[in-house]
């Protein structure tokens, strides 16, 4: 098996362990006793905690490689899984929970991305199409495995352990995969590439990621309000049980996946499809807080992840257009860490939630749609001096 093969292969065992996680920890911690309120501001805890460990991850990354911040990625919330599950106390359990850095947005191809795998597919490859269909496969792979999280949840109903050792059980699986993955990425080469030549960015490369950063800000902060408390805003919406809420995210995996294979097919303007499914993206949560029945909702969801899914690859394409390879780890992972400060808006989510079931959404996706507005008018001027580039022949 070739080294794109293995890193595949870990994606995929990562989307499994990590989207059930992400899916079922606010359902867990409700189990436990603790209010929306409570639970958005542990959501709150585990967005700025993986907003920095990331940021390190791939400053790490620029000068030990990007593959070692891949295994650390995978092995640090392994252990915290393993903490988490070993006590009912809150006293350990929340502090776990945001070690694992698993909460945020729920999305199909959740396990996908990590500190230093965008770098590593820049860094490896090095045209625009070539690293969309790299990070196509990924993404659709992932979210098709990511489907694995949803249907966890779902066996959740038919376990004889009790209700919250049922969840433990399950989270002990999500580990194992988690230590699975990272033995995966041993196998995987890496291109060596530019020494690190300065401290932290090059100007040019600060320069184009700060936009992206201001839109990436305004859009997270979208995804936080509406995302992280989702499968909690499904149960309290309509009442639903943990086998319907794993079924709806394991539809939206699997459109996910389409969404993202469907990408490696267009050969279209990246920019404006990056664009213009951010927009959409915003547009459905807005749809599914005025819904009145579950199955509406639900359905909903899952197109929006056959959206997202297109918009991915894409976006992760852009994202690297203008930043010089010795800063692939440190600008992706600025980047990153900049869309999980704007999502500690979770920690409003809940005082939102309690308000009413329609407003982390409307407003959640407002801030999306006008996210994805703002990444096309930042980005455009550099799209268009690159048609308007004479072609050589």
């Amino acid at each position: 098996m070739d080294s794109f093969n293995w890193l595949l292969l870990s994606r995929a065992l990562r989307s499994v362990g990590i989207m059930f996680v992400t899916i079922s920890s606010s359902l867990y911690l409700s189990t436990l006793g603790l209010s929306p309120v409570i639970i958005g501001l542990v959501f709150l805890g585990m967005t700025g905690y993986i907003a920095g460990f990331s940021l390190s991850l791939g400053m790490l990354g620029d000068r030990i490689g990007y593959k070692k911040s891949l295994i650390l990625g995978d092995l640090v919330p392994a252990i915290a899984l393993i903490l988490l599950i070993s006590t009912r106390n809150p006293v350990i359990v929340i502090p776990s929970a945001i070690v694992t850095g698993l909460g945020g947005t729920a999305g199909g191809a959740r396990g996908a991305f990590s500190p230093g795998l965008t770098a590593l597919i820049a860094r490896n490859w090095r045209e625009d199409q070539e690293r969309v269909k790299r990070m196509g496969r990924l993404t659709s792979v992932s979210a098709l495995a990511g489907a694995g999280g949803g249907i966890l949840l779902s066996f959740h109903d038919y376990l004889p352990f009790g209700n919250v050792n049922d969840f433990r059980f399950l989270f002990a699986v999500a580990s194992g995969l988690l230590f699975a993955s990272a033995l995966c990425i041993l196998r995987v080469e890496e291109r060596k590439g530019e020494r690190k030549s300065s401290r932290f960015m090059r100007k040019g490369s600060l320069k184009y990621v700060s936009k992206i950063i201001a839109s990436n800000t305004l859009s997270g902060a979208g995804v936080g309000l509406a995302i992280p408390l989702l499968p909690l805003w499904f149960s309290l919406r309509f009442h639903a049980s943990p086998l319907v809420i794993g079924a709806i995210f394991t539809g939206a995996s699997l459109s996910t996946s389409l969404g993202s294979y469907m990408a490696t097919r267009i050969s279209g303007n990246a920019l404006r499809l990056a664009s213009l499914t951010r927009i959409m993206n915003g547009g459905f949560l807005i749809a599914m807080a005025v819904s009145p029945f579950l199955p509406l909702a639900g359905a909903l969801y899952v197109i929006r992840g056959f959206n997202a899914g297109v918009g991915m690859p894409n976006r992760t394409a852009v994202n690297v257009r203008g930043v010089s390879e010795d800063d692939f780890g440190t600008a992706s992972s600025l980047q990153g860490v900049a869309t999980r400060l704007s999502q500690m808006s979770s920690g409003a989510s809940g005082y939102l939630l309690e308000e009413s079931f329609a407003l982390p959404l409307e407003i959640g996706g407002v801030a999306q749609t006008l996210g994805g507005i703002l990444y096309y008018a930042l980005l455009k001027e550099r799209e268009e001096r690159k048609e308007e580039r004479p072609k050589t022949v």
